[in-house]
């Protein structure tokens, strides 16, 4: 099949679906631990600073459109260093993919299907995103550019909706009142991003490579803004005091929103449809980055059998943490510390 070029819409569609992903439901406790009322302007620095991060890889696969990011590498570092440090890369990336699939297993079997094993919501969702992490660079851009829709739009309904409940007070002093742990905080949520860095992978199949960097900055605003919209919805409403004791703040917060007339009263059902959209989306993109980084790694010709190959190995490690405390406290030390290598790498 030929490969037909990437336009703007699809790679804009495929970063956002990236970067939100399972992690918008605790998303709101990091930035309240970090800077209590200032929790607003934690996120917003921190997709300042995940912006500085995207924008360089973007100014560099525009600079190289021939090059992904293991063939620039190579020329930049050497050849087996290169490869040394993307199958590190490529170990993270999987590490990313089993930790939200158990991030989804946790949500499902706590709110919906309480008597299912946990072990068969995460099976399941990994081999969707295995099965469908096999496609084509074109196929993999048209189911990001159809679920897009259904993630942003009703993420944004909900927080609107929700605003008639703040409290503006909950949200004053904007820098907080507490000095807090602002570089933890803004780590914390700027590493949710990371898997956006699929713009390396994206950028040589794009129609108009030097148009990467207004790509990226596009994105960066869509997901940035819905975040900081987030995070003041949850703020406003809650408090900061009662975020920090609440285990998903943004689930909670579609549970206290209603559409207009009270044609329905709590809106948690329908948020959690489009919640599952998003993890699928976001661990389609973290495994399809997986796959081709050890195809690239080991130059293997056809990575489709790479897919169901390293699915048991994703697998065990997603079942490591004994409880979902564990498994958030996994989730943000090996988020932190991988997005710092990650950015410092690029």
């Amino acid at each position: 099949m030929k490969q037909i070029p990437l336009t703007k819409p699809q790679v804009i569609a495929i970063l956002i679906n990236s970067i939100i992903g399972a992690g918008i439901l605790p998303m709101p406790v990091f930035p309240v631990r970090a800077a209590d009322h200032g929790a607003p302007l934690i996120t917003v620095l921190a997709f300042v600073m995940a912006y500085i991060g995207l924008a360089c890889m973007a100014l560099l696969g525009s600079r190289f459109p021939k090059q992904n990011f293991v063939t620039l590498s190579e020329m930049v570092i050497g050849k087996w260093p290169a490869r040394f440090f993307t199958f590190l890369f490529a170990c993270y990336l999987g590490a990313l993919t089993a930790f939200t699939a158990r991030e989804f297993g946790e949500v499902v079997i706590t709110s919906v299907l309480k008597s299912t094993p946990l072990e068969v919501t995460v099976i399941l969702m990994l081999v969707l995103g295995a099965v469908s992490a096999r496609s084509d660079m074109n196929t993999f851009a048209y189911m990001h550019m159809f679920y897009v829709p259904f993630v942003v739009i009703p993420a944004w309904l909900i927080v609107f909706l929700s605003l008639k409940n703040a409290e503006p007070l909950n949200l004053l002093p904007i820098w907080g009142n507490e000095s807090g742990n602002w570089f933890n905080g803004i780590i914390a949520v700027a590493s949710l991003t990371q898997a956006s860095f699929i713009i390396t992978l994206v950028i040589p199949y794009m129609k108009n490579p030097e148009k990467a960097l207004r790509t990226a900055t596009l994105s960066i605003l869509v997901t940035g803004s819905l975040y900081v919209a987030i995070v003041v919805a949850c703020v406003g409403v809650f408090g900061p005091e009662e975020i920090k004791i609440l285990l998903w703040p943004t689930l909670e917060l579609a549970k206290t929103t209603s559409l207009p007339a009270n044609i329905l009263e709590r809106l948690d059902a329908a948020f959690l449809a489009l919640w599952l959209t998003a993890v699928f989306t976001n661990i389609l993109s973290t495994y399809f980055f997986t796959v081709h980084a050890f195809s690239n790694v080991f130059k293997l010709r056809d990575y489709r059998f790479l897919t169901m190959f390293i699915l048991p190995f994703i697998f065990v490690l997603a079942m490591q943490p004994k409880s979902i405390i564990q498994m958030y406290t996994d989730i943000y030390q090996i988020g932190r510390v991988g997005y710092l290598i990650l950015v410092g790498y690029a």
